[in-house]
């Protein structure tokens, strides 16, 4: 092997270490650039925002609880009271529920239209008179019939007393606290430090609150199927806040920055998608009047308007927050 052949046969051994380098430097100069974002410079400040969402939440709730004395607006499964299913055709919603209204001034009163494929199929009626009282829930089971003229079996009648929707009510709420203890278990178990656990928990009972603040500030009454989507809720809530902890806490490649940025992409195209097919199952419930598949995907979908920055606004700056002073302390 002459000089020649072995000059070429060191540059070419070298020839790896320089793509390296320039791979790296290009990588160097990527992050220089994202270092200019708003959100690069600005995330203790961005904290600011879920926390003012917090308190407002908070806020509502307490006047809530202080004018109604609940902390949600109950629905009759949990207050007690009448409904009365009609599967006739032909029938008027509107001028049954004024009639009602007018013959019952001191109770409320709604009548719905129940429709399939765009076809209205019978109403709903309900009312806050409850088992107890059977001398009024007589009455108006005889105006509603009085009005709608059933025949045999296209009348349904589902009457509850104020102490079994209440008990009922109370069930589910042990049911959301144990939901959450159980989560918090789990992820302190999982992370194994306090500060991203705490984040993380933080999070999911902020989106909780900010929800049941939103449905109290719009005057929509929660029944089983919103306690439900409450608890979907939790879980939506968590799947994203353990994805970007995961990432950010035992993914070693690249910034904490880089990091707290790719989970953002894949978590928030998780949500948007989810948010996207929730809309179309919204708009589809509606469209065929079932009350309850309505209401669970307003409530989610609330809930995960709420979740997007409660995630990457308020969980994503703690974390980054933490482990930067982290490595901080490990260098000094």
């Amino acid at each position: 092997m002459n000089r020649r052949e072995k000059r070429q046969k060191r540059f070419l051994k070298k020839q790896p270490k320089i793509v390296d380098v320039q791979t790296e430097t290009k990588k160097i100069e990527k992050e220089k650039d994202t270092s200019n974002s708003f959100y690069y410079k600005h995330y203790k400040k961005l904290l600011i925002i879920p926390f003012v969402m917090l308190l407002f939440g908070i806020m509502i709730i307490g006047i809530n609880i202080a004018t109604t004395g609940d902390f949600i607006t109950k629905g009759i499964s949990f207050t007690g009271g009448t409904e009365l299913i009609i599967t006739k055709q032909g029938l008027n919603a509107k001028t049954i529920e004024q009639k009602l209204q007018q013959e019952f001034p001191l109770n409320d009163v709604i009548v719905r239209e129940t429709t399939s494929f765009g076809q209205i199929t019978g109403i709903t009626i309900e009312s806050n008179i409850i088992q107890e009282n059977q001398e009024q829930v007589k009455k108006f089971t005889n105006k509603v019939k009085e009005l709608t003229n059933p025949s045999q079996g296209e009348l349904t009648e589902n009457i509850l007393g104020a102490k079994m929707g209440e008990s009922f009510f109370q069930q589910l709420m042990v049911g959301i606290l144990i939901a959450l203890l159980f989560m918090g278990i789990v992820v302190f178990l999982y992370f194994r430090t306090i500060i991203p656990s705490a984040a993380v928990i933080l999070a999911a009972i902020s989106d909780i609150i900010v929800t049941i603040a939103i449905t109290d500030l719009f005057g929509m009454k929660i029944g089983v199927a919103g306690i439900t989507a409450l608890l979907m809720l939790i879980g939506y809530s968590v799947d994203t806040d353990i994805l970007l902890s995961s990432r950010v806490l035992k993914n070693k490649e690249g910034t904490v920055y880089k990091r707290t940025i790719d989970s953002m992409k894949t978590g928030i195209t998780m949500t948007v998608t989810t948010m996207a097919a929730i809309i179309v199952t919204l708009i589809m419930a509606h469209l065929n009047s079932i009350g309850e598949l309505t209401e669970i995907m307003t409530i989610i979908l609330i809930g995960l308007l709420v979740d997007l920055i409660n995630t990457w606004l308020q969980n994503a700056s703690i974390l980054r927050w933490y482990m930067e002073r982290k490595e901080k302390n490990e260098q000094n």
